[in-house]
């Protein structure tokens, strides 16, 4: 076997490997030698049957296996002798397509390599830690967003009009053509008016309606509904109402705080000033590791792959237009061209990519098997009542598992750099931290 160099520039590789017809034989003996023993062929007791035969039998059928882990395995051992890491997997084309058996193999094998990563040095990188305090005001209107949740209805004087944001009480019953659909009946049906739940302009014709009243209420589904026999078709629900409620917030006590798991207030409080010091912090980091990558981005520079930045570039061209245009889904959609900003964004990404794969690599960084379970209970629980099936899901895909597991692992490589960074911890407002959020979105 032969492997010979035809491209060595910049990062792209091309070789020319040869393997012998004597070679291919040599392998093909071997694999006839291993299933002798197995084989069964009529005339000749199990085992026995002569290699001449075996040969005419299965020759032709080993040669194109025998070909493959010959080709395979001139490649691995190019790989380990190298060093060589391929970028993507490599381009194989066999050259002599004329050959026919007693012919050598000549394959050309190109690919781009993955570049050395020069070695980073952070003891001189300093970054600054945005510190926010849960503050009395912040817990007060947290406070009064879960009385709000927590809110009761209490019936109106007898008489009076549902206004925006009551609740009625109501029997309904829908028709589109004359014709009662399924679904579109109720009974005792509680509607916070003004909650959206029904198809737009339902509730707004029920404001100003009273406890004994029947109205018909005439609305069209959306063009997009979720039922097609019903979209963009016009419906007449004729509704009863039963009950008008206002609404009467809960009052901020004892009582509250046991229904959402505290001891008492106080205990609902801290719990309060937890949460929002943990949404602060996590919104700090966001803005430490935008720092920390934009001075990685300026500390290095070694040469990139042209086909993991093309294919970075792409994606990021892809997801831009998708983002203008959410309503189409899926590929169904003109051909879209990559830019200059798109391609200096992706060179940006795959460069600290590769930086912090070879830093979380070099210093053994890895992702536990109790994080990747969490990892797939945050997910599941996007599919209430179907979990099961998606651990199986995520359990036989090993593509959903390596996203999954990625971004745990750039989190531990990042927190690895946090820690050889000289950081410095700044006490600031929660509106100073919402604006640097905002211009991390703007950039």
């Amino acid at each position: 076997m032969q492997v010979t160099e035809t491209l060595n520039e910049g990062l792209k590789r091309g070789y020319a490997i040869t393997v012998t017809a004597a070679e291919l034989d040599d392998k093909v003996n071997e694999k006839l030698v291993e299933a002798q023993p197995e084989v069964e062929m009529k005339g000749f007791r199990k085992g026995k049957v002569p290699m001449a035969l075996l040969k005419k039998q299965f020759g032709q059928r080993l040669m194109g296996e025998a070909m493959q882990e010959a080709i395979d395995g001139a490649m691995n051992k190019h790989f380990e002798d190298s060093g060589d890491r391929p970028a993507l997997q490599p381009n194989v084309k066999m050259t002599n397509e004329d050959w026919k058996e007693g012919d050598d193999v000549n394959v050309e094998m190109s690919y781009e390599a993955l570049p050395t990563i020069p070695e980073v040095d952070l003891s001189g990188v300093e970054l600054e830690k945005l510190i926010v305090k849960a503050e009395d005001e912040a817990v007060t209107e947290a406070l009064n967003n879960l009385a709000e949740t927590a809110k009761d209805f209490d019936a109106r004087d007898e008489g009076a009009a549902a206004e925006d944001g009551d609740q009625v009480v109501i029997d309904f019953l829908g028709k589109v053509d004359g014709e009662a659909f399924e679904g579109g009946a109720g009974d005792d049906y509680p509607l916070v008016l003004g909650s959206n739940s029904f198809i737009p302009g339902f509730e707004e014709q029920l404001v100003g309606t009273k406890a004994g009243e029947e109205k018909d209420v005439n609305v069209s589904f959306p063009e997009e509904y979720q039922a097609e026999h019903l979209a963009g078709k016009a419906a007449v629900f004729t509704c009863t109402v039963k009950e008008v409620k206002a609404p009467k917030a809960a009052e901020i006590n004892d009582e509250l705080a046991t229904k959402f798991g505290a001891e008492d207030l106080e205990g609902l409080k801290g719990q309060i000033s937890e949460r929002l010091e943990a949404e602060y912090a996590g919104a700090s980091r966001a803005v430490m590791k935008r720092a920390l990558l934009d001075k990685l981005d300026d500390l290095v520079s070694f040469d990139l792959p042209p086909s993991l930045v093309e294919e970075e570039a792409k994606q990021i061209a892809h997801q831009l237009w998708h983002d203008d245009n959410p309503d189409v889904q899926g590929h169904d959609h003109p051909e879209i061209e990559t830019t200059d900003e798109h391609n200096k964004l992706a060179e940006r990404r795959v460069r600290l990519g590769l930086l912090l794969a070879e830093i979380g690599q070099k210093a053994e960084v890895e992702v536990t098997d109790a994080e990747m379970t969490q990892a797939i209970m945050a997910q599941a629980r996007q599919y209430p009542g179907q979990e099961r099936q998606f651990f199986e899901f995520i359990q036989q895909n090993a593509q959903m598992q390596q996203q999954l597991r990625a971004p745990i692992f750039e989190d531990k490589v990042i927190d690895s750099l946090f820690d050889q960074a000289k950081v410095e911890e700044k006490e600031v407002s929660k509106d100073d931290l919402q604006k640097a959020v905002e211009a991390l979105e703007e950039e």
